[in-house]
């Protein structure tokens, strides 16, 4: 049983009032809020272990290492890594994708070979490779959309070839909320000689992740978006490419010996994690992934999923709306992007805020080469989680229609 006013509870954030109007926040694919067990798990590290981990011999600094690597184990199980050596605490999601950039892509892209990136990439999983390229001399190739926002395969299939040294792919795209195939891709880029990068932010507190069945080479996501704190996120690679690549940052606790002239560093995952690391994010990043479990995935993707569908029927009434994305909740996450006709999206998020304390975003998305695809400077764009209902969406909805009279429209 998904119970919503229980779950809607554990957020404290979700209960205020904004001028007048309850609290509608559908900006989740931005980051989502974190439940009481989360700032509990995190207020009890504070209060009782914290201190500097992997240097102290001491009670705290036991206690805090131990904390530290049992997250570390349960975030390699929560998307069944082999190991949790495989698995390197980041700032974010952005870090981890540069990480891989950075250290596999500078040591290992040749002249000439070619990076392929899916034109409907974050910013996150596209500039880091624009770099690469340039330092390189390797071509930087794209993946474009079909007309229904879905992959083209017969491109896949032209453009990733043996020329092919990396394919960096988000699971699911962050303003049109197409889940891409990934495991198709990954299948297809292995044949040609490939190593795939994996955009899971979007993706992870919606869908049940399973790298090694993925076979993905990377994989990358935030705590911030699965109901964690900021300024926790995880790297996920394959051991045979992670021993192979130099350090990313250099410094404190990631070096085995240093000597006058040289030093060597530590073996994975410490060779990536200079400096001390963020225990308190791992801490609730931990107690996330014990809240998302205690709900079950097929209880969340069901609920999530008919909120998609019943927010895509009631815009598709609307007529001066245009959905960029599937307007059929099959196949899609809960992200939906739109226009209204006439009307720039950034007063669109402003109007809704105003009338309905509607938090929605507006803009670019942090992926400006897609909207160029699009020929849409900007959309607005709602995002749901497991806490949103119907009535939140309705109250969206009549907020939506008051934003044409509000700009001088008589509808």
């Amino acid at each position: 049983m998904y119970d919503i006013n229980s779950i809607r509870g554990d957020f404290p954030i979700l209960q205020q009032q904004i001028r007048g109007r309850q609290l509608v926040y559908f900006d989740n694919a931005a980051t989502t809020h974190v439940p009481v067990q989360v700032m509990e798990a995190v207020k009890q590290y504070k209060e009782k272990f914290h201190a500097n981990p992997h240097r102290g011999a001491h009670y705290l600094g036991v206690k805090a290492t131990m904390l530290l690597e049992e997250a570390r184990a349960k975030v390699a199980g929560f998307i069944n890594a082999p190991t949790p050596e495989q698995i390197i605490f980041t700032r974010n999601a952005t870090e981890a994708l540069n990480l891989v950039a950075y250290s596999f892509g500078l040591s290992e892209v040749k002249e000439g070979q070619e990076i392929v990136v899916c034109i409907s990439e974050h910013h996150s999983n596209l500039v880091p490779w624009q770099q690469v390229a340039k330092a390189r001399g390797a071509v930087l190739r794209y993946l474009y959309l079909a007309d229904d926002y879905s992959l083209d395969w017969q491109q896949v299939e032209e453009v990733i070839t043996d020329k092919t040294a990396v394919v960096a792919i988000a699971t699911m795209s962050n303003v049109l909320g197409t889940i891409n195939p990934v495991k198709a891709v990954i299948d297809h880029a292995h044949r040609q000689g490939a190593v795939v990068v994996v955009d899971g932010a979007q993706s992870v507190s919606h869908l049940r992740t399973d790298v090694q069945a993925l076979d993905a080479d990377f994989f990358a996501f935030s705590g911030h978006k699965m109901y964690a704190p900021m300024g926790i996120g995880v790297l996920y690679g394959k051991r045979e490419l992670l021993e192979k690549m130099p350090s990313f940052l250099t410094g404190g606790e990631m070096v085995e010996y240093v000597e006058e002239q040289d030093a060597s560093f530590k073996a994975i995952p410490y060779r990536f994690e200079a400096g001390t690391p963020n225990v308190e994010g791992a801490v609730g990043l931990a107690a996330a992934i014990d809240y998302l479990h205690s709900l079950s995935w097929e209880a969340i993707y069901t609920h999530e999923h008919e909120l998609t569908a019943y927010a895509l029927n009631k815009l598709i009434e609307i007529p001066y709306v245009k959905i960029y994305g599937p307007t059929e909740a099959e196949g899609r996450g809960p992200v939906i992007s739109f226009t209204l006709e006439g009307c720039h999206p950034h007063d669109v998020a402003t109007i809704v805020d105003a009338e309905g304390a509607v938090a929605l975003r507006a803009g670019h998305h942090c992926a400006q080469p897609l909207m160029k695809f699009l020929q849409a400077p900007a959309t607005a764009r709602v995002s749901f989680a497991l806490y949103n209902t119907k009535e939140e969406i309705d109250q969206f909805i009549t907020s939506l229609k008051l934003v044409r009279r509000w700009l001088g429209y008589e509808s």
